[in-house]
């Protein structure tokens, strides 16, 4: 098969008809139903889902007449949230607000506004506002379907062999010590990473291929228990039409190919080996992805259109090896090119086993209405990039509000979406250079060290509940949009996941207003069972209170102390057989667990 023919391909791919372009981007219906209530300190937008939307957009104005813009949570990233209620908690106590929802059907665009409704926040007074939460523990519940367990985000994996240190620590064996954790306690099955193809794997030894050091990459991973997610990228030297083109502090070539062919065959018989060396059946449960986030011109420095004809290709050199192999991308920032990718495939007959995509800041979009809209509604969705921010350094990475954050996230993805990535395991992380310091605000769930920030912290909270969900139902001042619950069970325990937050971060160090007491009832559960509470809160389990004056790096005695003093609290939790109570500041989370009273 040969991809080096100069033909139209350019304008076969950009020109696409009206008709096209309807059914690619359709005009939703705005939500109905619209309602906007007041509580202290914020306000709770609520409508009927629209069917289409991937998501939706917040609007927000003030007097009677004034221009609507969307409502800014600070995410730095996509906007829209997959699904109703939101909570906005930016606008100012006793100020008089109007709202409208948006239906978006794609990242790029939105509907027009609902009908506006209008709330004010209250000013907060003396005593916190009650919120109750209603466990039906009786219930026969439903299947709770992990998505963080699937995937986790990781630095380039070619880093399990570096033997330099940062910060004293060895970066090859600290990497893969965090891997391993992120298995052995979280659950982890797949582990996503960029730049098999760079440099310094070493894949193109002149006319001939050299895997020498993906073997030992993908060995280690293996043996931790771990499987990869392929990302095809980025451009080797040797292939590449422009290599003074790159990205990351470890210099990236983020051009096309100067033959497609020559790409062609340097994925098939990277894959082929793999299926040589692995298996057939081991590496059929592996996917393959295509590039990472081409829609920003920092990952890609060729057009769409290009892209795509990558997209075809390697798509194509893969499933050359088996058909059964899965492939799929966009691997797009901001939720970008899913419907794009997907008219293309659609048009010309490319496979997408599944579609992925990331975003920052917002629980990820509902992008199933795109795949049902263009017959893929059978692929899986993966987002293979997910996070608080997009932002490097950003301090909210090491902060309780990202922890509490993660869980809002993993709950809204719960059995909509297959796999929920989260960016990245470790802060042995280069992308723009080395860690300068213990707490950088790196991406990592845990820090240079091996120490659990309070991301982590969420993520052990999440895998402590059990695998029967069970209904919940909210009443009082923000129930359901700040205070939100996850309860599950198992053979002989009660597991209630609860949090307060808003997506706001410019609330992310606290907001004494958004505290609320809340009850958690509990009908049915045997009153002789005894209650214990885990707490994830600004000072407890923080690890960057704990560090508040310790040098940039902190000696191994000084790190064993900083894992004791940052780890969670449990506490029992006074249990009146039929409800327990707790207080909640924004940001925090509490895992209420009930059991048998052991004699």
């Amino acid at each position: 098969m040969q991809h080096d023919a100069k033909t139209d391909w350019d304008e076969r791919i950009a020109v696409r008809s009206d008709e096209d372009r309807a059914f690619a981007f359709p005009e939703l219906d705005p939500p109905k139903e619209v309602t906007a209530v007041g509580g202290v300190g914020q306000v709770t937008i609520d409508w009927s889902p629209v069917d289409g939307a991937v998501g939706y957009l917040i609007l927000r104005g003030t007097g009677e007449r004034g221009p609507l813009e969307p409502v800014d949570h600070h995410s730095g990233d996509v906007l829209s949230v997959p699904s109703p209620p939101y909570v906005d908690t930016t606008g100012t106590p006793g100020t008089p607000y109007r709202y409208a929802v948006a239906s978006v059907p794609e990242v790029t665009t939105h509907g027009r506004p609902s009908q506006t409704v209008g709330a004010v926040p209250l000013v907060a007074g003396g005593i916190s506002p009650q919120v109750t939460v209603t466990v039906d523990v009786v219930a026969e519940g439903t299947e709770l379907r992990p998505p963080w367990e699937p995937m986790v985000g990781s630095e380039r994996l070619s880093q399990l062999l570096c033997k330099d240190l940062t910060g004293g620590h060895e970066i090859g064996r600290e990497l893969e010590d965090a891997l391993r954790r992120m298995h052995d306690e979280i659950g982890v099955r797949t582990v996503r990473a960029h730049a098999i193809f760079h440099d310094d794997t070493h894949v193109i030894d002149g006319d001939s291929y050299d895997f020498s050091v993906v073997d030992a990459i993908y060995d280690r991973l293996l043996a931790i228990g771990l499987r990869p997610v392929v990302e095809l990228g980025f451009m080797p030297r040797e292939l590449a039409s422009d290599p003074t083109k790159t990205v990351f502090e470890y210099g990236a070539i983020i051009s096309p190919p100067a033959s497609y062919q020559r790409w062609h065959d340097l994925v098939r018989a990277l894959v082929q080996h793999l299926v040589d060396r692995y298996g057939l059946d081991e590496v059929l449960t592996w996917d393959f992805e295509v590039w990472n986030e081409a829609n920003l011109e920092v990952f890609w420095s060729g057009t769409k259109a290009e892209w795509l004809q990558l997209y075809d290709v390697s798509a194509a050199a893969v499933k050359s090896v088996d058909p059964r192999l899965a492939v799929g991308g966009p691997s797009s920032a901001a939720a970008g090119w899913v419907d794009d990718l997907l008219v293309h495939a659609k048009r010309f007959g490319t496979p997408v086993d599944f579609v992925s995509t990331h975003t920052y800041g917002s629980p990820p979009l509902d992008v199933r209405a795109s795949l049902e809209r263009h017959g893929y509604g059978d692929a899986r969705i993966v987002w293979t990039e997910w996070g608080v921010t997009p932002t490097h350094f950003n301090p909210i990475n090491d902060s309780v509000f990202s922890g509490v954050f993660l869980l809002r996230g993993m709950r809204s993805a719960a059995g909509r979406i297959d796999a929920l990535s989260y960016w990245v395991a470790s802060d042995h992380f280069e992308e723009l250079g080395r860690p300068p310091r213990l707490l950088h605000g790196g991406f990592g769930l845990q820090t240079v060290g091996g120490l659990a920030k309070p991301r982590y912290h969420a993520m052990t909270l999440l895998s402590r509940l059990g695998p029967v969900e069970l209904p919940v139902t909210y009443d009082g001042d923000g129930g359901g949009s700040l205070v939100e619950a996850w309860a599950s069970r198992d053979r002989d325990r009660i597991a209630v996941l609860l949090w307060n937050l808003t997506l706001d971060q410019t609330k992310s160090s606290g907001a004494p207003e958004l505290t609320r007491r809340v009850q958690i009832q509990l009908p049915g559960v045997d009153p002789s069972w005894q209650a214990t509470a885990t707490t994830l809160a600004i000072g407890v389990g923080d690890l960057a209170a704990a560090a508040a004056g310790l040098s940039d790096w902190p000696t191994d005695t000084e790190l064993a102390d900083l894992a004791e003093r940052s780890r969670m609290v449990s506490t029992p939790l006074e249990w009146n057989g039929s409800a327990v109570e707790v207080t909640l500041p924004m940001p925090a989370a509490v895992l209420l667990e009930l059991r048998p009273r052991r004699a």
